[in-house]
């Protein structure tokens, strides 16, 4: 006979109902006390935070992974341990600290941030949100996470992580980057920021969306607000956060022009704005035809630099993705065979002498490639 027992449905929050604010801190600071990773840049319990570190390791953790970050801030601290050592620092020097970590702007943007702190104040990093939006490439989030891990100022941040655990906690179902949507989630982090420990409480949103309530396949079990997910009720994890549409890259096409002569190969200095600004790179065309010919090539680099090629030949191609670019890089390998560089058209160096020129990533592979083909290069 079957079972007149009727099947419980999960109860569909209603979409009034906020989180309980007391239980979400108290629960979420509970699980970071015990879980939490230790970071170079974190202060351990007890320990005041040092304002710098937190400084440094927000500009570079923006749209990087921590792995990532961790040697390159230790080398950024052995060589420019204050922020005074940064604001004095050559910015070549600043860049090569920088060098294969990426999104080269946020080096410069934070080198200017370090002038600006020790000449408008005093070599103080401000404390409050209003002022630290004023450095350069300090917006909403970094001046947020500043103020509350650095001086346990309360300020609401919202990162990719903490905007995934908000919009899965209250089951936002709308395009995460819609600008109503993102309204809701900053009025949302500030109401459950707190007065007390909230430096602590935003790295704690942060890590947990970092390692539970992740993008694929989050470990619902373990977390600590898993009660209240209101996205876990109906059972929308998978689909929540929406994400936004976005354009798909643009096919552009880059010629790497590698000009050799006595077994030294010109560098150029890219110009001040725009893509890896201020870096440097073997002289690359990118308003040449796709198909670009060797005679077109020669044409262009004698128009750059005054140098005439000949024996021109292919070397490898490869692809480098950026947020809005699909940059396919072709190079291409000339040896030097008459002409006069022009003034300030680059510098000369053997691929074994290039640490004081910082390399966006395609052009370090592309001297990788390089050195591969003639070992002797690498002495």
């Amino acid at each position: 006979m079957p079972s007149t027992t009727a099947r419980r449905l999960p109860k569909t929050p209603s979409p009034d109902a906020g989180p309980d604010v007391r239980r979400v801190r108290q629960r979420l600071l509970k699980w970071y006390d015990a879980h939490h990773r230790r970071l170079p840049w974190r202060a351990e319990p007890g320990v005041a935070p040092k304002p710098y570190r937190v400084l440094v390791s927000e500009a570079m953790l923006q749209q990087t992974q921590v792995a990532t970050v961790v040697p390159y801030f230790g080398r950024f601290m052995d060589a420019l341990p204050t922020v005074r050592d940064l604001a004095g620092a050559d910015e070549q020097a600043v860049l090569r600290l920088w060098q294969g970590l990426g999104y080269y702007r946020r080096a410069r943007s934070l080198h200017a941030a370090a002038k600006v702190i020790v000449c408008d104040h005093g070599g103080v990093i401000p404390d409050n949100v209003a002022d630290l939006l004023k450095l350069p490439g300090v917006g909403r989030y970094s001046a947020g996470a500043i103020a509350s891990i650095a001086y346990g100022t309360r300020a609401p941040i919202l990162d990719g992580n903490v905007a995934r655990v908000l919009a899965r906690l209250t089951l936002i179902e709308q395009p995460i980057d819609a600008p109503d949507t993102r309204k809701t989630l900053w009025r949302l982090a500030e109401e459950l920021v707190p007065a007390s420990r909230p430096g602590d409480f935003n790295q704690a949103l942060m890590e947990l969306g970092a390692l539970i309530c992740t993008k694929a396949n989050p470990t619902c079990d373990a977390c600590p607000l898993s009660g209240q997910c209101q996205a876990r009720v109906v059972d929308r994890v998978a689909s929540v956060p929406v994400p936004a549409k976005r354009k798909a890259p643009t096919l552009v096409h880059h010629h790497v022009i590698v000009m050799e002569r006595a077994g030294r190969f010109l560098f150029e200095q890219r110009p001040a704005t725009g893509l890896w600004a201020n870096m440097w790179q073997l002289p690359t065309a990118e308003d040449l035809p796709a198909k670009a010919n060797t005679s077109e090539l020669s044409a262009w680099a004698a128009d750059r630099s005054g140098l005439v090629l000949s024996d021109t030949q292919h070397v490898v191609a490869f692809t480098h993705q950026t947020t809005h670019r699909t940059i396919r890089f072709n190079v291409w390998h000339g040896l030097v065979t008459s002409g006069r560089l022009r003034r300030g058209a680059g510098r000369w160096r053997r691929l074994d002498q290039l640490n004081d020129l910082p390399l966006a990533n395609p052009q370090r592979k592309a001297v990788a490639v390089l050195i591969k083909e003639d070992p002797q290069q690498h002495g």
